[in-house]
């Protein structure tokens, strides 16, 4: 093999996670994360509807 070698070097390979037991309290929290994610997702949709808040930018102050 020469020092140089052409192309991208290929990642080693992750050995394979295994399987996670979970308990009821880290079911409870995976599930609790799930409801605040969709409700997350949900509240985005409805802004995305309405369009910009204020729609004017920046406001100036009245002082000079």
């Amino acid at each position: 093999m020469s020092s140089k070698q052409g192309g991208k070097a290929k990642p080693l390979k992750q050995p394979k996670s295994e399987k996670k037991e979970y308990d009821e309290h880290d079911l409870a929290n995976i599930q609790k994360k799930k409801e605040e994610e969709k409700a997350l997702r949900e509240l985005r949709a409805k802004a995305s509807q309405k369009g910009s808040f204020g729609g004017s930018g920046l406001k100036k102050s009245g002082k000079k």
